[in-house]
């Protein structure tokens, strides 16, 4: 997002904020009659007091006493429920609205391209989504309207003060420059102080989200001192930024209430003045009143400066929301091409890729899957055999050359038909904090419990499943917690087959499961695989051996391809990786 500064950033933020209250625009009119209505009545109270003093106390009328004592309980009631009204809508308004920018937000994230979330802490988009979210509600419940509200109370106060006795009025408002002039260095000050906390918060989440979820690598190492240590440090700075902010505010508010006493001394000397003079220039009745008005106008100027601070802190939030949503990067969908079927023929013409500008991953790759084939892809680490995958779903862009399915170009198919019809099995699975059916339909309601019955027969994993309490209604806890290693990967093959893809990936999908499990699911694999494209990445060579073609990858590059036999009697790269395998378990390579 371009940098605005100034009144023009507030401006072109309010204005993008203020989009998502039109669809609650009747909520939004009346929180501004009902903050209208409040600054109008807030004068009315003392006025009353001041005309039951001078006409009725004084005088020693007590049946006009007890009518003024009802018309003020009946006003105090009537000011409660305005109240009442006033701050249930404006907080319902600012819920509904960062409700709404919520939804946005995580739609818009889900978006974005793995290369945003590569170079973005988890934690730092967390913060996006939730507390600086809650800030932009701030602005209708405790900012702008409220401040508008206040505004209005301060004129109303000043106009009826000047109304009863405008000279009083100015002797009472000598030490307004100086409450001016606090609040302002006050708002200042505090502006910085939040925004140094908002930042910590950022830290302070970021921290939490890395270290708890990869608690375990901590606790291998026994690194929980250090890392407690760490903590504490983050955690130190966050808050000695809230004491800070504390500080300005235990400032502020003394000189406030100096600055009130010095209003309500003068008006006692004024008054007391006025009122032994001959004849009487200020009734008893007045000065009770001015003294109401005195902490009725220094109570909201003084809560202003904090007003207009909890605005800012809601620009703040709202211009670090509005940066995640003008993220461009986006993986581009202008593709429209969504055949009945498709059959799954593969082709790299020529493709080049770089996760920068700068470093290609994979340099000059030309090859081509016929659908229904099995292609293996085998190298050292970091030969670029993920990299190939991720590039063929879309997640990252390709510099140079071109990636065909069935002919067309990956970039004319409509983006979620061509993920959709592309199943994946990491080695790394990822399961959700729910239950087994769901982590295996992932919600879609087009997939019926026969289905995913049907698969897990398949793959192997019905009777697993079924000895779970709850059985496919059984909640594996967050990341899978609750399932061993190879349970869960089973899980993922499940997920793969009820989508029925054309293409199959499997990354390295049978590494982390043990000899028994892998070869329960050796079976289901090959009957994943048939009819269906398949590339299959792998360490272990004899997982591969009948594809009906092996491409040999190192440093981004296609050093061989061929099938088993045929790599092994170009004696290269293959045949070494072969030998090196095997011979290194004692086993002799035919």
């Amino acid at each position: 997002m371009s940098k605005i500064t100034g009144d023009a950033l507030n401006v072109g933020l309010l204005k993008r904020v203020f989009q998502y209250v039109k669809p609650y625009r009747s909520i939004f009119i009346w929180s501004v009659i009902l903050t209208i209505l409040l600054a109008l009545i807030a004068p009315v109270r003392p006025f009353l007091i001041k005309y039951t003093l001078d006409n009725y106390i004084l005088k020693g009328q007590h049946s006009g006493l007890v009518m003024m004592t009802l018309l003020m309980l009946f006003l105090l009631v009537v000011q409660s429920v305005i109240q009442y009204s006033h701050t249930l809508l404006t907080n319902t308004l600012g819920q509904s609205a960062i409700r709404d920018l919520r939804i946005n937000v995580f739609n818009h994230i889900t978006k974005l391209r793995l290369q945003y979330f590569d170079k973005t802490p988890i934690g730092q988009l967390i913060t996006r989504t939730v507390s600086d979210l809650e800030t932009i509600s701030d602005i209708f419940s405790e900012g702008l309207i409220v401040i508008i509200g206040d505004i209005l109370q301060v004129i109303a106060i000043i106009a009826v003060m000047f109304y009863a006795d405008w000279e009083l009025t100015v002797v009472v408002l000598l030490p307004m420059p100086l409450l001016i002039m606090a609040t302002s260095v006050f708002q200042k000050s505090i502006k910085s102080a939040f925004q140094e906390i908002r930042t910590e918060v950022s830290n302070l989440n970021t921290y939490l989200q890395e270290h708890i979820t990869g608690i375990s690598i901590i606790q291998y190492f026994a690194r929980e001192d250090q890392e407690f240590r760490k903590f504490k440090k983050i955690n130190a700075r966050y808050r000695d930024a809230n004491i800070r902010s504390n500080w300005y505010y235990s400032i502020f508010f003394p000189v406030v209430e100096i600055i009130s006493a010095m209003s309500l001394g003068l008006l006692v000397w004024y008054g007391s003045r006025s009122i032994l003079s001959k004849p009487l220039d200020v009734t008893p009745g007045t000065i009770a009143e001015f003294i109401l008005y005195i902490g009725m106008l220094f109570r909201p100027i003084r809560e202003l400066a904090d007003k207009f601070n909890t605005l800012q802190m809601g620009m703040v939030g709202a211009e670090r929301v509005f940066k995640v949503l003008d993220t461009k990067e986006l993986t581009t969908n202008s593709g429209t091409y969504q055949p009945e079927k498709m059959a799954g023929n593969i082709s790299f013409d020529k493709v080049w890729f770089a996760y920068n500008d700068e470093n290609y991953v994979l340099k000059d790759l030309t090859f081509e899957v016929k659908a229904g084939q099995t292609v293996a892809m085998v190298g050292a680490t970091g030969a670029g055999k993920s990299s190939t995958i991720n590039i063929l779903n879309r997640f990252y862009a390709i510099q140079k050359g071109e990636i065909k399915v069935d002919g067309v170009s990956i970039d004319d198919y409509e983006l979620s038909y061509l993920r959709n019809n592309i199943a994946t099995v990491l080695q790394d699975v990822f399961l959700f904090s729910d239950t087994i059916f769901n982590n295996i339909t992932l919600n879609n309601p087009k997939i019926t419990m026969d289905e995913v019955v049907d698969a897990a027969q398949k793959v192997g994993a019905h009777d697993f499943i079924e000895r779970l309490p709850g059985g496919y209604q059984y909640n594996v806890m967050e990341r899978g917690a609750t399932l061993s290693a190879g349970q869960a990967q089973l899980i993922s093959f499940i997920r793969a087959l009820v989508y029925n893809p054309s293409i199959l990936v499997l990354d390295e999908a049978t590494s982390s499961v043990d000899t028994e499990t892998e070869m329960l699911i050796q079976t289901a694999i090959d009957k994943l695989m048939k009819g269906r494209t398949s590339i299959v990445i792998a360490h272990r060579l004899s997982t591969i051996q009948k594809a009906d073609q092996i491409i040999v990858l190192d440093k981004g590059e296609i050093k061989e391809i061929g099938n088993h036999q045929e790599l092994l009697k170009l004696d290269g790269y293959y045949k070494k990786l072969y030998d090196l395998q095997f011979h290194s378990v004692g086993i002799v390579a035919n």
